[in-house]
């Protein structure tokens, strides 16, 4: 009886923390983010004032979403990410991945769709902090590497969407081409949680038996050096870091499953 009741509270909870996720995105753009262009009249400073913003409410978030009872998590290795100018690349288990890297990256910019410039919910946010959108074409990848090359920690799944339930995992090249093509070293993060949920297909009323747990482990930066050897050309060593990246994520994952 007590675990039904402890199952629906979580339901009601996820609810909640949702709804509180949309109001949160509205009241940003109707009030916080006006203020800041008022405030503040450089452009690069009011980024990364909005980005400070984002960082703040994402971590705020999360918090209520622990203390609601919605999920637990645990974070390694993050004084790996005190840095700027990285290029973090991770797997992409659930819907909140990207909340949990922007919670604990500072500067932190990422791709994202075009839809969600338009969103009523999230279009304040996104544009606010310069996020990158995905609808960019061919200058997509110059654009990540200027966000680099200004100081910005660049957050990208590989993968382009969420992992499939059966975890058939499969890298795109474009993470990749950022890397070799902007000579930067990659930050592997692993992220992992058990039981699954909010993952590709659930809604988010799909809320496992038990209390879910969040793994987010930051692993050792990999040079891109090694995959231009032999005079390989950008084509060929991008593929190669795909390949590399690809087995580290599923063999890690493994370990953590």
């Amino acid at each position: 009886m007590l675990e039904r009741l402890w199952h629906g509270w979580r339901i009601l909870a996820t609810g909640i923390s949702f709804t509180l996720f949309g109001l949160g995105g509205l009241l940003l753009r109707v009030l916080v983010f006006p203020l800041l262009s008022l405030c503040l009249r450089d452009p690069q400073a009011r980024m990364r004032a909005a980005r400070a913003t984002i960082r703040a409410s994402f971590r705020l978030f999360v918090g209520i979403m622990r203390t609601l009872g919605v999920l637990r998590y645990e974070v390694h290795g993050l004084d790996k990410l005190a840095r700027e100018g990285q290029l973090i690349l991770a797997n992409h288990p659930t819907l909140i991945d990207t909340v949990f890297l922007i919670a604990f990256v500072r500067n932190a910019d990422c791709i994202v769709k075009g839809g969600l410039w338009n969103n009523p919910f999230t279009r304040g946010p996104v544009r606010a902090a310069r996020y990158i959108c995905n609808d960019r074409g061919p200058e997509l990848v110059e654009d990540c590497i200027g966000s680099l090359r200004a100081g910005g920690n660049l957050i990208v799944f590989p993968e382009g969407t969420r992992t499939p339930r059966d975890g058939a995992m499969q890298l795109k090249r474009g993470a990749a081409n950022i890397a070799v093509r902007g000579e930067r070293a990659v930050t592997p993060v692993l992220i992992s949680c058990t039981p699954p949920t909010l993952g590709k297909g659930d809604k988010w009323w799909h809320v496992p038996p038990r209390q879910a747990s969040f793994r987010i482990e930051v692993l050792d930066d990999i040079g891109v050096e090694r995959f231009k050897e032999s005079g390989a050309s950008e084509v060929m060593a991008a593929r190669r870091l795909t390949e590399h990246l690809q087995h580290l994520f599923l063999e890690e994952g493994q370990q953590h499953a």
